[in-house]
């Protein structure tokens, strides 16, 4: 997309409707296998979590949520897969954006991808916001998951992980908003045209959540104040009223609970700060 069409799309005042209404926010812009991408707005500053998505895509669906590419501060890449990392060199390479991911992210990203390196474990501060790798179980070569924290909000996005492990429960404790994965469901997954290599790579300890994995990981950090977006579910081997059902129980555990898709991913929602 040339500059002068960049600017025709964006020079009206719809957009601004479309921004963020608070201090603080969570959104997705497109959730699945066909590419992902989470915004966090904290402290001021937007930060996009993973890009599978091609520059006119990325730009597209940053629109739908009253934002240009301009405004991320930073990408944060989880790991190499090419629905969370396709489009990330090139939306920062263009827009002059810094990019962090761990040291095997890094040097595992098709085409190699300049970023600062992060340790999984090891707070860092950027933009006034303390972010959090969280090491995950993925067949990636060094996989990190994020809880973004500033004025008092405490924001988690996690997916991609075969199973739920203690360190998991333990860093997302006490979060106010969380997109978190619901992969699939196993019967359908087992029944369905992967491949039985696929399906067990899917299925096994370093895959995605099932949509019963899903539901209990939530169970040990739900409270009262939780706001949850279910991403990452697959179009192929879930379905959403089954989905749906099995989250149902919780429901009564959080203070709200909607879901993520592939097209349209999901809108903002907001959270006050403390000064």
């Amino acid at each position: 997309m040339s500059e002068l069409a960049e600017r025709q799309l964006f020079d009206n005042t719809e957009l601004q409707a479309l921004a963020l209404q608070g201090d603080a926010g969570i959104a997705s812009i497109g959730s699945g296998s066909k590419g992902n991408g989470t915004v966090v707005s904290l402290a001021g500053a937007n930060f996009l979590v993973d890009c599978g998505f091609s520059m006119r895509g990325t730009t597209a669906r940053l629109r739908n949520l009253g934002l240009r590419p301009g405004d991320i501060n930073a990408i944060f890449v989880s790991h190499e897969h090419s629905d969370h990392a396709s489009g990330v060199a090139a939306l920062a390479h263009k827009y002059s954006i810094p990019v962090f991911a761990s040291h095997g992210t890094r040097k595992s990203v098709k085409g190699g991808l300049h970023a600062n390196t992060l340790t999984p474990g090891q707070i860092l501060q950027v933009d006034g916001v303390d972010v959090l790798p969280v090491t995950v179980p993925h067949d990636a070569r060094e996989p990190t998951q994020f809880v973004f924290s500033a004025n008092g909000v405490r924001l988690g996005v996690l997916s991609d992980l075969g199973h739920c492990t203690p360190h998991v429960i333990e860093s997302y404790q006490q979060l106010d908003g969380l997109l978190m994965e619901a992969n699939h469901d196993r019967d359908l997954l087992f029944a369905g045209r992967y491949p039985p290599s696929v399906q067990r790579r899917v299925a096994g300890d370093l895959g995605h959540l099932s949509n019963e994995q899903a539901a209990m990981l939530l169970s040990h950090i739900a409270h009262p104040k939780l706001h949850v977006v279910i991403g990452h579910v697959s179009e192929q081997n879930n379905d959403l009223v089954k989905l749906a059902s099995i989250f149902e129980p919780l429901r009564s555990t959080v203070e709200s609970l909607e879901f993520a898709t592939q097209a349209d991913g999901h809108p903002w929602i907001a959270f006050s700060g403390q000064a």
